[in-house]
């Protein structure tokens, strides 16, 4: 399904960055992983950088240097949740915006052109979760809603370039993470990363080519 194609993951050492990575090479993909630690190789990766993807420089050279891109799959991000709307702290607000959107938009702004070139595809992860908001919840649900209105504005743009963007919506995925935080959860209603990397590979898969600006619940059985 993507045979020969050159992907790059953003949170490739994650847990859905990995499950990516390994679904997308499975699939005939070659692999550039790109993360914030400090590693030689990633497993399921052909090529790894370490990079920060909050230094905008750092990144526009680090996506030049990759050459031909067929597809970027922005899945670095984070979760944090815990104080209400009104609380006057700045610094959960600016974790989430910056984990979130910042850089998305860095990688989004540095990957265009490469994808520009080869009538590429671009997946973002947005949040079912931030389709509303919740309570405690508000400044992750205005940050992952900021990736939406995002995809679907990139999508607007690029799409008369042959550039397909779209986003997955999961529910609560099943990772370590989530798990030791809810341990009491069921997880067999969740979504298993590998499920949720076979919805992502499948956007940027020529299969796709008609999706454009797709905002794609995957919750499992949630």
């Amino acid at each position: 399904m993507l045979s020969n194609k050159h992907i790059a993951i953003t949170g490739a050492a994650g847990s859905l960055g990995q499950a990516t990575a390994k679904i997308a090479s499975g699939y005939g993909a070659r692999v550039t992983g790109l993360d914030i630690i400090e590693a030689d190789t990633l497993p399921h990766c052909d090529n790894y950088h370490k990079l920060d993807l909050l230094d905008a420089d750092a990144v526009r050279a680090r996506f030049e240097s990759l050459g031909d891109l067929d597809a970027l799959f922005n899945i670095a991000g984070g979760f944090a949740m815990g104080i209400s709307a009104s609380d006057p702290s700045e610094e959960q607000w600016q974790l989430m915006f910056k984990l979130n959107v910042t850089t998305l938009r860095h990688a989004v702004s540095a990957a265009t052109p490469a994808l520009c070139n080869t009538k590429g595809a671009m997946v973002n992860i947005g949040a079912l979760g931030a389709l509303a908001g919740a309570a405690d919840m508000s400044a992750y649900c205005c940050a992952k809603s900021s990736v939406m209105r995002l995809t679907e504005s990139l999508s607007e743009e690029l799409k008369t370039k042959g550039v397909n963007v779209n986003a997955v919506l999961p529910s609560i995925i099943d990772t370590p993470p989530n798990r030791e935080a809810m341990p009491d959860a069921n997880y067999a209603d969740w979504v298993k990363p590998e499920d949720l990397a076979r919805v992502i590979c499948f956007l940027a898969s020529d299969n796709a080519s008609a999706v454009h600006g797709a905002l794609l619940p995957v919750k499992g059985l949630s």
